[in-house]
């Protein structure tokens, strides 16, 4: 079910399918637009998952307002308008940090987190560098997928990602925040790992799980891998509850 959900004057695309625990899954970027429909699949016998994509981006407004505040009240406005109260948050790449800024803004409606290739709170330049060293000479496979974008979302969104980041009570927010996360990364993802095993160990039920030979798009060739290991961190989701 497709439907538009007006968010400050903006009016963003959104999609719900499945049924079952609500999972508000955010897409990477900044600046992508619906992709993760293949990961939505993988749970919709378990789950209802929201997907909507972000201002800028595919459908919605292109308006100009891309910072990461915008961006975490835009979600909170797509979780009203489908009326959930607890849902899993969550997604690909950069939206693994998105739905921790997410769940730090607004903890009494998230039950967990679930991220894929993603999950990451430091500006560090050696990892910027490894990344785009490895992207000139390794190369990265998208499945062919062209996103629809404004040119100014990504670089607004990250500007203010690295604001965002350097908020003073960040790592005590993130250690105080108890809900079940796991975070499932490929080893053979071009962007180095330890940023986000930093932050399965920084948060108390926080967990780190790695897919041998997976690259960064984990459902092109380990959809199985995949599927098992987010079926596995709803369940321990549902647990807690």
């Amino acid at each position: 079910m497709e439907r538009y959900v007006t968010s400050n004057g903006a009016r963003l695309w959104t999609c719900s399918s499945g049924h079952g625990t609500p999972f508000l899954m955010f897409n990477g970027g900044p600046g992508c637009d619906d992709y993760l429909g293949p990961v939505a699949g993988m749970i919709e016998d378990i789950c209802q998952v929201i997907r909507f994509e972000p201002r800028g981006c595919g459908r919605s407004d292109w308006d100009g307002n891309y910072a990461v505040e915008t961006m975490i009240e835009d979600a909170e406005s797509v979780r009203r308008a489908y009326g959930v109260e607890g849902c899993i948050v969550g997604g690909h790449s950069f939206g693994p940090d998105l739905a921790l800024a997410y769940t730090l803004r607004f903890p009494d409606h998230v039950i967990g987190l679930i991220g894929i290739a993603g999950g990451r709170v430091v500006n560090d330049r050696t990892w910027s560098e490894a990344y785009h060293r490895n992207l000139d000479t390794v190369g990265e496979d998208l499945g062919g997928v062209v996103f629809t974008a404004d040119d100014n979302v990504n670089p607004e969104g990250n500007r203010s990602w690295r604001e965002y980041i350097k908020r003073p009570a960040l790592f005590r927010e993130i250690a105080h925040t108890r809900i079940p996360a796991t975070f499932i990364n490929g080893s053979e993802d071009i962007r180095p790992s330890w940023p986000t095993r930093q932050l399965a160990a920084l948060m108390p039920n926080g967990r780190y799980i790695e897919i041998a030979g997976a690259a960064h798009t984990v459902w092109l060739t380990h959809a199985a891998e995949l599927r098992a290991a987010v079926r596995e961190a709803v369940a321990r989701i549902r647990q807690a509850e």
